[in-house]
């Protein structure tokens, strides 16, 4: 017959096997292999986040850059050109000092003195401004026989030559005139074209090799 106290004894002995039991299923470790492959795709996602990150840097970067080079460009263009209109006005004043000298007359033997003091002070002056100008970034040039170019140019009439090869500046009433090398005026210029002898030799069939 059982006892109260053996009902007791037996309850206390069984009382830890299922608490072993139960916290045994709590605290089972989880499958290996799972845990593995969890943790791989985690850092696979944060390389992925990290390679993104990176991509974005350096294209903020390199906008950066390239935003620094601009302003940078456009301050150095606005130093450089801001005086563009004055260049130009100032240029005028220089070709008519030229036409002044072109305009005297030639240096001949026994000449007036005054006249060669008149013609030399004009040249200094002229070639004392020139410089001023050059040191400043404006230079000229006189395209007197150089091939017709449109960006420096601008023809004001064609004239048949035949000392000057056809598409050739035969003559410059201005010079063309740059500032910092930027086009500030054209040249006025007269081109050379073919005479019509020359064009209709070369269109005749005796200046065709092979024909007779």
């Amino acid at each position: 017959m059982t006892t109260e106290h053996d009902q007791n004894t037996s309850d206390f002995t069984e009382t830890p096997a299922h608490a072993g039991e139960s916290a045994g299923h709590e605290t089972a470790p989880g499958n290996p292999e799972e845990t593995m492959q969890a943790a791989t795709a985690r850092i696979q996602e944060l390389e992925a986040q990290v390679e993104e990150f990176r991509d974005k840097w350096m294209r903020s970067e390199a906008d950066m850059q390239n935003l620094r080079a601009r302003a940078k460009r456009d301050v150095d263009d606005a130093r450089q050109y801001a005086v563009q209109k004055f260049a130009r006005d100032v240029v005028e004043a220089a070709e008519n000092l030229q036409r002044g000298v072109a305009s005297l007359p030639a240096k001949v033997e026994g000449e007036d003195s005054l006249l060669t003091k008149l013609r030399e002070g004009f040249e200094g002056t002229e070639r004392s401004f020139l410089g001023i100008l050059e040191r400043n970034g404006i230079s000229c040039n006189h395209p007197l026989g150089e091939p017709f170019d449109a960006n420096h140019h601008q023809a004001m009439a064609e004239q048949p030559s035949d000392q000057h090869a056809p598409g050739t500046v035969m003559q410059a009433w201005t010079p063309t005139w740059t500032l910092h090398g930027r086009l500030l005026k054209p040249a006025m210029v007269v081109v050379a074209k073919g005479t019509p002898e020359a064009d209709a030799a070369q269109a005749s069939p005796e200046s065709v090799p092979g024909q007779a």
